[in-house]
């Protein structure tokens, strides 16, 4: 896709990967609504973009936020060409001891609010002469990992999604694409989540490593996009050998185990 002269809603907008994406598809030419939950991170994130993007206070899971970002794009001169379900949550943590309602905040905000909200915007995305949706899911949407029970069930749910609908719409003109992120250096990830990742030798990316993966991922359009070689190789594995990564995840538990008490 032609990137210059699209209008795109970007959700999650106010946090690091998301002002990071919002950086670059500005600098593409892209014209965006910028939907986050925190007023003054986005007022300072037009105010850094430029007067021709707009900033949207909502949140995404609730009816009345979806509502509020559905009668913004009615109200968009231009119409809408892309959505990018970027807002999402992480809390590491043992299942057994991890609140219910984090467990549910985590389902909701991850993959719940992305379907209800693509399902509204559907019909504008249907107008636009090329749609695409890009859900933006993890590493751990192929690769189920200790601490992250909840966290992986919601981007594996959300990778399902993205190849469902991606196959029943496509004999029209909106295409659906899944970006997976891995570890990456935002507020996502606390203090000992990025202890963990050193501890066990996880490589983490900057915010703008992401934010160019998705700009290839859309000028290319290509529905599965994973971002570094390890995990790449490690998603594969999971599928034709997961004893080997069952075997290889058991080794790590020991340093896990102590993280997750920490």
């Amino acid at each position: 896709m032609l990137l210059t002269g699209r209008t795109a809603v970007l959700t999650g907008a106010s946090g690091g990967i998301g002002a990071a994406m919002a950086q670059a598809l500005s600098d593409a030419g892209v014209r965006l609504l910028l939907v986050g939950r925190r007023a003054p991170a986005l007022q300072a994130l037009v105010a850094q973009l430029g007067a021709q993007h707009q900033a949207l206070v909502a949140d995404v899971t609730t009816d009345e936020g979806r509502a509020a970002v559905q009668h913004a794009c009615a109200a968009l001169p231009q119409g809408l060409d892309l959505l990018i379900n970027n807002a999402g949550i992480s809390e590491f943590g043992a299942f057994d001891t991890q609140p219910q309602a984090l467990v549910e905040e985590q389902i909701t905000t991850n993959l719940l609010a992305p379907m209800l909200l693509t399902q509204a915007l559907l019909p504008a995305l249907r107008r636009a002469p090329r749609g695409l949706i890009v859900n933006v899911g993890s590493a751990l949407g192929s690769l189920g990992y200790p601490g992250y029970a909840a966290y992986a069930a919601s981007k594996f749910g959300l990778r399902g999604f993205s190849e469902a609908l991606r196959r029943e719409l496509a004999d029209s003109a909106v295409g659906v694409l899944y970006l997976a992120p891995r570890a990456t250096a935002t507020a996502i990830n606390s203090e000992r989540v990025m202890a963990l990742n050193s501890a066990l030798g996880n490589a983490t990316d900057a915010p703008e490593v992401v934010a160019q993966a998705l700009l290839r991922q859309l000028r290319e359009e290509r529905p599965y996009l994973a971002v570094g070689r390890p995990e790449r190789l490690f998603a594969r594995l999971n599928v034709l050998l997961p004893g080997l990564i069952d075997r290889a995840i058991r080794r790590q538990l020991p340093t896990i185990r102590r993280f997750l008490s920490d």
